[in-house]
C-alpha cells in the first residue's frame, strides 16, 4: 500500500453510469479499497447484481431527470452522505456530419453529458461542501480536438470540460477539489455499440489496435486521483492507449 491508498471505510462516493463500462469498473475499484459506494444508473437489474457482487448501494436513477436527481440526493443523505461524486454517465450517439445532424442524437448527448452532470453536481454540492469533498467529471479527449462526424459529441464534451474548469474556480473556497479525467480510445461493451448501432460497426472502431484502454484502466486512474491526499488536486488527466498519440493518430495493425 502506498501513502496515497486510503483503505479506511470512512470514504464514500456516488458513481454514475454504474451499470456498465467505466462506471461499473470504478464502483468495483473503490469497493475493493473499502469505500462506501452509491452505484447510480437507470438499469435497476444491473445495479442490483452489482450491489450483490460488490456490496455497493444501488440507487436506480436517470441523472438527466430532475425528479430522479432530487430523490437520489435525498437517498444519499439518508445513508450518511458522500464526500466524493464521480460523474461517469454520458455517451455518444451517431457520427453524422453537421449537415445531417439528428436532433434526437444531439439532445441525448447534451442531456446525458452536460445537463445530467450539472443537475447531480448541483444537488450534491451542499453535502460535498460540508466534507471538503471531491468531484470527478469523466469527459473525453473529444473535448480537446474535434473531428468529422463528431460535432455533437465534441460539443457536449467540450461543454462538460468547460463546466468542470468553472466549477473548480467556484468551489475552491469551499475546500472542494475538482478533477477532470479525459480518456481517449477505451474499449467497453457498450459505448461504440450504442453510438454506431451495430456490433460490426462497433468492432471496427477497435480493429487492429494493439491494446486499447479498458474500463479498468480508466477506473484505476480515477481511484488513484480520489485517493490522493486532500491537498493534492489532479486538475486534468488525459489518458490514452500507447497506440493513440492524438485523436487523429491511431496506429492499427497492417495500416
Amino acid at each position: 500500500m502506498t501513502l496515497w491508498e486510503n483503505t479506511s471505510s470512512n470514504r464514500s462516493a456516488v458513481v454514475t453510469g454504474a451499470s456498465s463500462g467505466i462506471g461499473q469498473a470504478t464502483v468495483r475499484a473503490l469497493r475493493e479499497q473499502g469505500w462506501t459506494v452509491f452505484a447510480v444508473a437507470r438499469r435497476a437489474e444491473r445495479l442490483e447484481a452489482l450491489a450483490k457482487q460488490t456490496g455497493a448501494i444501488a440507487i436506480p436513477a436517470d441523472v438527466s431527470n430532475q425528479t430522479d436527481v432530487d430523490a437520489l440526493a435525498l437517498a444519499v443523505a439518508e445513508h450518511g452522505g458522500a464526500d466524493t461524486l464521480i460523474n461517469v454517465a454520458g455517451g455518444a450517439r451517431g457520427t453524422e456530419y453537421w449537415a445531417d445532424a439528428v436532433d434526437e442524437h444531439w439532445d441525448f448527448m447534451w442531456q446525458s453529458n452536460v445537463m445530467g452532470t450539472m443537475r447531480l453536481t448541483r444537488a450534491l454540492l451542499p453535502q460535498l461542501r460540508k466534507t471538503g469533498g471531491t468531484i470527478v467529471n469523466l469527459t473525453s479527449t473529444a473535448a480537446l480536438a474535434s473531428y468529422e462526424g463528431g460535432s455533437g459529441y465534441n460539443a457536449a464534451k467540450a461543454a462538460q470540460s468547460a463546466m468542470t474548469q468553472a466549477l473548480r474556480l467556484e468551489e475552491v473556497e469551499h475546500g472542494i477539489r475538482v478533477i477532470e479525467v479525459l480518456p481517449g480510445l477505451v474499449q467497453t461493451e457498450e459505448f461504440a455499440l450504442r453510438r454506431l448501432g451495430s456490433q460490426q460497426a462497433a468492432d471496427s472502431v477497435y480493429a487492429g489496435v494493439d491494446n486499447p484502454l479498458t474500463a479498468e484502466d480508466v477506473a484505476e486512474v480515477i481511484r488513484f486521483a480520489v485517493s490522493a491526499p486532500a491537498h493534492v488536486n489532479l486538475d486534468q488527466i488525459v489518458i490514452r492507449p500507447q497506440a493513440q498519440a492524438a485523436n487523429h493518430k491511431l496506429i492499427r495493425a497492417n495500416k
